[in-house]
């Protein structure tokens, strides 16, 4: 009986402690600077890739970059046994929709899913943008190689198919190739749509826009900061919602903001040399990402990219100015840096993918109790569940308690008033879903 009781404390001692997996350690060794630095080189390589170029030629132009980008994933299916479903999805946008489609052109984007064992139509998503542009947005002949932005960021979501697909995973990680970012994010919008339409049960979207940079314009180096933006809360939330937030709070718990901060508890956690940055903004001041479609969607969606923009290589004629070089080229991107947020990416879709899906109806009581209070829905798959608590002026999650396989728990001690609480599910091997914040209230 002794033997046995042990046996019990240390599993869910583990279950409350453990802070690392090995096999995550695994997946940050394995992502290859030198395969980046292929890939970006190609991918730059096709002269322009504007959403509105070339579609026929095989060496230059959008039509060849994502024909390259599809034989790369078809070939990443084969070495792991076709355990890639790799597709195009388009959608045609006509002439005149804004000022940046001057002729009607499909916005192709490539994809590849490699389904889960355990819940396939739950997806984690990881993207970069396929096309690249000058100064004129409708300048479409002119050489765009567009190697930090954004050949880094599909670069990278290349990576990380060859990297993860050697694992099983128990919900589905697609790796995704997105076009029409500059003439309007048309690609994430006519992908969010497709989600939607094939009713996925989406965990989060990792945007990865410009993830190869680490000499700032304003004079900064750094190859450790990176920033991770996210929206507070979902535009498609109801009246009720924003009016139940008056009193209870919340403005800055929303699905996406939640999915930025597991994404900076994974990076801390197994890659504590970098500087995750979590930005309380959807995106760059007046500036937009491929995360925003899939936001306005109802989706919890972020952007990850560099922390030092250097903005003579965005968006630029390629040229000598003032004894400025302008032009987004190959010579200017980190591909050692590429690596590490490949990395941060891969590890929290690893992570996701294996967790159990999160608690459902999540509700808070204690009011002018000495105690916090709790009910949810236990998740399938899980083994229990950890309340997560922080005060209310801090960015993250900064105190926990596992607390088993319950659907109700007080903590003893803790004033509701003082706190933002949520609760994240547990998996057998000890992997989180991602917090949910309370959205419902009760009374006893």
């Amino acid at each position: 009986m002794r033997i046995t009781v042990s046996l019990l404390f240390f599993f869910f001692s583990f279950l409350n402690i453990a802070q690392t997996n090995p096999q995550l350690y695994e997946i940050i060794d394995d992502v290859s600077s030198e395969r980046l630095k292929s890939d970006i080189t190609t991918l730059a390589g096709f002269g322009t890739r504007h959403t509105l170029s070339d579609t026929v030629s095989n060496v230059r132009g959008i039509g060849a970059a994502r024909r390259w980008i599809k034989n790369e994933f078809d070939k990443i299916s084969v070495s792991c046994g076709n355990c890639l479903d790799v597709f195009y999805q388009k959608d045609l946008v006509k002439k005149g929709v804004n000022n940046r489609i001057i002729k009607d052109v499909w916005v192709v984007n490539v994809v590849a899913v490699q389904k889960g064992t355990k819940y396939p139509n739950r997806y984690i998503i990881m993207s970069g943008d396929i096309d690249s542009r000058v100064s004129d947005p409708t300048d479409f002949t002119s050489d765009s190689p567009g190697a930090n932005d954004n050949a880094s960021g599909m670069a990278g979501a290349i990576e990380a198919a060859r990297v993860l697909s050697k694992y099983k995973f128990e919900s589905s990680i697609v790796y995704l190739g997105l076009s029409g970012e500059e003439q309007g994010l048309f690609g994430g919008k006519g992908f969010a749509n497709y989600a939607k339409e094939n009713n996925w049960d989406i965990i989060g979207v990792l945007n990865n826009d410009m993830i190869g940079n680490i000499t700032g314009v304003d004079g900064v180096v750094s190859n450790r900061d990176f920033r991770i933006f996210s929206e507070p809360v979902p535009p498609t939330e109801t009246e009720r919602e924003r009016n139940r937030r008056r009193f209870y709070g919340g403005e800055v718990d929303g699905i996406s903001r939640q999915l930025a901060r597991y994404v900076y508890k994974t990076t801390k956690t197994y890659m504590p040399e970098m500087n995750p940055m979590l930005i309380y903004r959807l995106d760059r001041f007046g500036r937009g990402g491929h995360h925003r479609p899939f936001n306005d969607a109802g989706f919890a969606g972020i952007r990850i990219m560099e922390a030092h923009e250097n903005y003579t290589q965005q968006h630029q004629d390629i040229r000598m100015e003032n004894g400025i070089e302008y032009g987004d080229l190959l010579k200017f991107v980190n591909f050692d840096y590429a690596k590490k947020l490949t990395a941060v990416n891969a590890i929290a879709m690893a992570s996701l993918a294996s967790a159990p899906p999160p608690p459902t109806n999540v509700s808070i009581g204690g009011i002018v109790e000495p105690s916090a209070k709790f009910k949810w829905e236990k998740a399938e798959g899980a083994v229990g569940y950890k309340i997560y608590w922080r005060d209310t002026t801090s960015p993250t999650w900064d105190h926990s308690r596992y607390v088993g396989d319950v659907s109700e728990f007080t903590l003893e001690g803790i004033v509701i008033d003082n706190y933002f609480f949520g609760i994240a599910s547990v998996g057998k091997d000890g992997h989180e879903s991602v917090v949910v914040f309370p959205s419902g209230i009760f009374r006893n």
